[in-house]
């Protein structure tokens, strides 16, 4: 289970004009973002581009450091560079960072010889993932030339090669054609369910389809905030609206943000 409680993340943007002249600014990124991530669940973080959503994760994940705020995985304090929590985490974002040079296999490989893996269990792992991905004839090709979806297959493996509990995935379905968005649909569904390991799932997305097929519980980010969260049904209750796109416009533009219940999420 991962929680997150009133994080905020501020950056230095800063401009250069004729003569030397320059200007800074503060952007906030994250003005106050709080949810709970549950075992056997889907989180949607839901946002329009901007809003907040990658460096979110990207905090939750201990590659930025928050400037204010808490994160815990399994009752585990984040710390940027903290093995205790990375080794819970399988990190999925938006940059797949494979190896072009290495096969689909040796980079799933290397990164399980980084998390300290027996090389025995991480060839075991590495074939079970291959066959639940269905990636039996891209594992001895090299990652160069890979399609979107091909990438997305072995980065995925690759994240999950060590089995963690928590998974973080920041918007895994852009760039993917139906067949291979419909195809890790499935995986997460599985991911989640029992027999999959009940995994505490959190998935960023700016689209609409994929949270009301996908995702159990559903925080909505607006400039830098959560301004709401529920399952989605709950969040069309909560708008009034009969779809979950006006739904979803109304709560993150139209309506001031109203105090979230937390102990809903």
């Amino acid at each position: 289970m991962i929680r997150v409680e009133s994080l905020h993340k501020e950056f230095i943007k800063e401009e250069r004009f004729a003569f030397g002249k320059r200007r800074r600014e503060t952007v906030k990124a994250v003005d106050s973002v709080s949810f709970t991530a549950r075992d056997g669940s889907i989180t949607g973080l839901l946002g329009a581009n901007g809003a907040g959503k990658t460096t979110s994760l990207r905090m939750v994940a201990s590659l930025l450091a928050p400037d204010r705020g808490e994160i815990t995985v399994d009752d585990v304090k984040v710390a940027p560079g903290q093995q205790a929590s990375l080794s819970r985490m399988g990190i999925l974002s938006d940059a797949r960072g494979l190896y072009p040079r290495l096969t689909a296999r040796e980079n799933i490989h290397y990164y399980g010889i980084l998390h300290g893996m027996d090389r025995a269990v991480v060839e075991q792992r590495t074939e079970q993932l291959a066959h639940w991905l269905e990636m039996g004839k891209l594992m001895e090709r090299r990652t160069d030339g890979f399609s979107q979806g091909e990438r997305m297959k072995t980065a995925l493996a690759r994240a999950l090669v060590h089995d963690p509990k928590n998974i973080i995935l920041d918007e895994p379905t852009n760039g993917l054609d139906v067949v291979a968005t419909r195809a890790l649909r499935e995986f997460l569904r599985w991911l989640r369910s029992p027999e999959g390991g009940s995994k505490c799932i959190i998935f960023s997305t700016h689209i609409m389809q994929e949270v009301e097929r996908l995702c159990d519980h559903v925080v909505i980010v607006a400039e830098g905030r959560d301004v709401a969260c529920g399952s989605v049904q709950e969040l069309l209750t909560q708008a009034g609206e009969a779809d979950f796109e006006d739904a979803f416009v109304k709560l993150a533009f139209l309506h001031p943000a109203a105090p979230i219940d937390r102990t809903a999420s």
